[in-house]
């Protein structure tokens, strides 16, 4: 079994049993990829025993190779720099995970056609019908086109990754110069806004240019499909079984009537406690207090053992899990030139261990963020014993209630790490921050659903449908002088390039994240009991259900905004009482 990174040791304590794939398995090798596809193919499946005896050498095939995927990805993200490690990437996604994916179907349909298939257990209910939605969307001509969709991703992902700006005489990354958005001197914060902002502006022209090759290439593989637009595709391809895009609709709706008018009064608040006439974007997250920035580590030793900390007081299982990661060098979290933006857990399927990649700079912002992606990591680790490669892992929706209601956890948990003061503008900053998210999320859904159900706009009609879309949701930020750096901002989420209508799951998710606060601040042993109790059914269950398991409600609705905001908002008086 290969490692998680090149270089790296197989995991500690134990890798999957191997009982199809000989020793000699090459995933970079279309001739063994297609001779082990090929047993399985021909293989004689008689009983319901032995559909699932095919269906266990299904998923080892498919684990090893999505763990090579994995372990590119990772490589690549790590150093975008380094040409090769971006071709070995590309290459494989072209050649290896291309026709694996027409092997796949194969491996489908004899699956769905054997007379054995009624006859398993309801253990496999959610299973059969993700197999059959597969089934019904999957065309031969698109798996190339999808190839093409990933190369064009990361092309985004070299420009991100080369981005840097000279600030006061030092080289930064985008994250290394966004610390300075919390300096007390406004005009400090000013120029390392605009200055990233501008930066950014010099590539907008190509980074559209991989937009448009997007779109084209989206709207073509929903039509290969037989879908009207590239949504409806998407919808059915993410399974989304449990809420439509009326449902979506209904959700930025409710953001307006439930969020907006909170979002004014701690907008004007903020104005008001900074003492300005209007709030710019790089006023939006300094502290109101007159602390100098919270700066709690330097080093990711101090990172990790900081963390782990706080782990450590939601619950010690946590502290044990999270040990495990550091243990096996599955971390990579500080920011550097080259290194792709953003975070994420990547499962490494084969050995079936979570990765953990980050750029961080030294922030409270990235203590949270480091909870939020162990949440995804235990996550993993609680399915590891799940030998079904579709259930090891949740439906997104799910897996971000994992990592956000660990962040709120964490958070009313910070006291163990910071002192008073600090634990108490570490709690209200973030509690006001899980407010204005919701806003973000509508608007990136918002804005996707417009890009896909208008094909062939053209930039400028592009770029108008994101302002309308932005400033409904953000009408309370001045960006006069500035319009044109608002105009583009879209371009920096990573989501609309490499993970197209991924981001409800994050309002989804925040709803199901609160509501597992709220439990906790009343019942914090039965909470952690029920948050471990769904993680380990990974995705062996429909989505309501695996909010039932936690104790909370599936729902995106007013209602239920209606019933959680005013919590927070509550919870952020209490907190400013305490001070």
């Amino acid at each position: 079994m290969k490692p998680l990174r090149p270089g790296a040791s197989p995991p500690d304590f134990g890798t999957p049993v191997r009982d199809f794939l000989d020793a000699g398995f090459d995933p970079d090798s279309l001739e063994s990829l297609d001779s082990a596809a090929q047993r399985l193919i021909d293989r004689s499946v008689g009983s319901a025993a032995a559909l699932e005896s095919y269906l266990r050498d299904w998923s080892e095939l498919a684990s090893r190779i999505d763990g090579e995927v994995a372990r590119r990805y990772i490589a690549m993200t790590c150093d975008t720099c380094d040409e090769d490690l971006k071709q070995r990437y590309i290459s494989f996604e072209r050649d290896i995970v291309s026709r694996f994916r027409k092997l796949e179907d194969r491996l489908n349909h004899k699956y769905l056609e054997s007379p054995h298939r009624k006859s398993l257990d309801d253990r496999y209910a959610v299973f059969d019908l993700r197999r059959a939605r597969a089934a019904e969307i999957f065309r031969e001509e698109n798996v190339p086109l999808q190839a093409r969709e990933r190369e064009l991703t990361t092309r985004w992902e070299g420009i991100q990754g080369a981005l840097t700006v000279e600030f006061r005489g030092e080289t930064l990354t985008p994250q290394q110069c966004a610390v300075f958005l919390e300096d007390r001197n406004r005009a400090t914060r000013e120029e390392a806004f605009l200055l990233m902002a501008r930066r950014r502006l010099d590539d907008r022209d190509e980074i559209d240019d991989i937009f448009d090759g997007l779109l084209d290439l989206r709207g073509q593989i929903a039509a290969n499909a037989g879908f009207d637009n590239y949504r409806d595709y998407r919808f059915a391809e993410l399974c989304r079984f449990d809420y439509t895009p009326t449902d979506c609709e209904g959700f930025h709706e409710a953001v307006e009537l439930e969020v907006l008018p909170v979002l004014e009064t701690l907008t004007a608040e903020r104005t008001r406690a900074l003492e300005l006439d209007t709030l710019r974007q790089w006023d939006r997250i300094v502290s109101l207090s007159a602390r100098e920035p919270l700066r709690p580590f330097t080093t990711a030793e101090e990172y990790i053992d900081l963390t782990r900390r706080i782990f450590r007081a939601v619950d010690p299982s946590f502290d044990r899990d999270f040990e495990i990661l550091e243990r096996n060098g599955v971390l990579d979290l500080m920011s550097r030139p080259g290194k792709a933006p953003g975070g994420y857990n990547y499962p490494v399927e084969d050995v079936r261990m979570p990765f953990i990649f980050f750029n961080a700079v030294g922030t409270h912002s990235d203590v949270q963020t480091l909870l939020h992606e162990g949440g995804h990591a235990f996550h993993t680790l609680s399915t590891r014993d799940e030998w079904l490669r579709e259930y090891r892992e949740a439906p997104m929706e799910f897996c971000e209630v994992a990592s956000m209601a660990m962040e709120l956890f964490g958070l009313e948990r910070i006291d163990s790490v910071y002192d008073r003061e600090d634990a108490l503008e570490a709690k209200r900053n973030q509690l006001r921050t899980t407010i204005e998210d919701f806003s973000w999320f509508a608007t990136i859904d918002a804005f996707q659903h417009w890009l896909y159900t208008n094909p062939g706009h053209d930039r400028d009609e592009r770029r108008e449908a994101w302002v309308d879309t932005y400033t409904r949701f953000h009408p309370f930020v001045d960006w006069t002088s500035h319009e044109v750096i608002r105009d583009w901002m879209w371009q920096k989420q990573g989501h609309l390039f490499g993970s197209p209508f991924y981001y409800i799951e994050y309002a989804i998710a925040q709803i199901g994240a609160l509501q597992a606060w709220s439990h906790d601040r009343e019942n914090h042993e039965a909470t952690i009991a029920a948050y471990r109790d769904s993680l380990r059914l990974g995705g062996s269950r429909r989505l309501p259900q695996l909010f039932e398991a936690a104790g909370l409600r599936f729902a995106m609705d007013r209602r239920m905004l209606g019933e959680l905001v005013p919590k927070v908002i509550a919870r952020i008086e209490e907190l400013d009482a305490a001070e």
